[in-house]
């Protein structure tokens, strides 16, 4: 099963550096410009889907409707499993006073935030949904939108890092992660969008391969159907 990460659209929270956690905001003015260029990197790969998945979230929602909208596929997968970690009480503060009065952001994987839950309940639950999909998609290409957090979470254990450690790492809205996972682990792991800090902090070198792996599967771009509607989804 190959996974296709990718971020959300970027919202005027995400501007303002304010928290979001389970709550949502606004889109920012530019929030096309980043989706445009994460699909010129997946369609420079060549990369066609099979399923498409995202958070609750209405701000990862939207954005898979966008891609699946502009890919001519109408069938998308929410769940809750990949939300990004629930900041509870915090949503709306801006994260420099939080950083100053809530020492345990970022620094402390277990701690509860307040009407919320851990770093380390995130990753478990987004872990286990990720894996849970191998069944039904064995051999299949799968993009999945989420959140910072969650990409963190997800990239600290399919490659075996400590996530504490790796809290503070940096994912923009135009990275794009590809895993790909066999028998429950991370086999290949590349960045083909902007790098993350993983690896422009030289955690990970990209392409980064667990074992010897077999020939990931490469398609040649599709035309997509013209004329595809996503604006039900997403007014522009």
């Amino acid at each position: 099963m190959r996974v296709v990460l990718v971020r959300h659209y970027k919202t005027i929270n995400n501007e303002a550096r304010r928290i979001m956690g389970w709550g949502d905001a606004p889109r920012a003015a530019d929030w096309e410009s980043d989706l445009l260029q994460v699909d010129a990197f997946i369609r420079q790969r060549g990369i066609h889907f099979d399923a498409f998945y995202s958070s609750a979230l209405v701000r990862a929602r939207e954005t898979l409707r966008y891609f699946a909208g502009i890919h001519g596929c109408s069938q998308v997968h929410a769940s809750p499993a990949l939300n990004e970690v629930n900041y509870g009480d915090l949503f709306q503060y801006p994260k420099r006073w939080v950083v100053e009065n809530c020492p345990e952001y970022k620094t402390d994987a277990d701690f509860v935030f307040p009407g919320g839950e851990s770093f380390h309940q995130m990753q478990r639950r987004s872990v286990e949904f990720v894996l849970s999909l191998q069944h039904a998609h064995t051999d299949d290409n799968l993009l999945i939108v989420t959140h910072a957090g969650v990409i963190r979470g997800l990239v600290a254990h399919f490659l075996c890092l400590d996530l504490a450690a790796n809290l503070k790492r940096k994912v923009s809205h135009r990275y794009i992660g590809e895993l790909v996972i066999e028998h429950d682990g991370c086999v290949y792991y590349d960045e083909i969008g902007m790098h993350s800090g993983f690896v422009r902090d030289g955690i990970v070198e990209v392409p980064w391969c667990s074992k010897p792996a077999g020939p990931v599967r490469r398609e040649s771009s599709q035309t997509t159907p013209t004329g595809v509607s996503v604006d039900s989804a997403i007014n522009r």
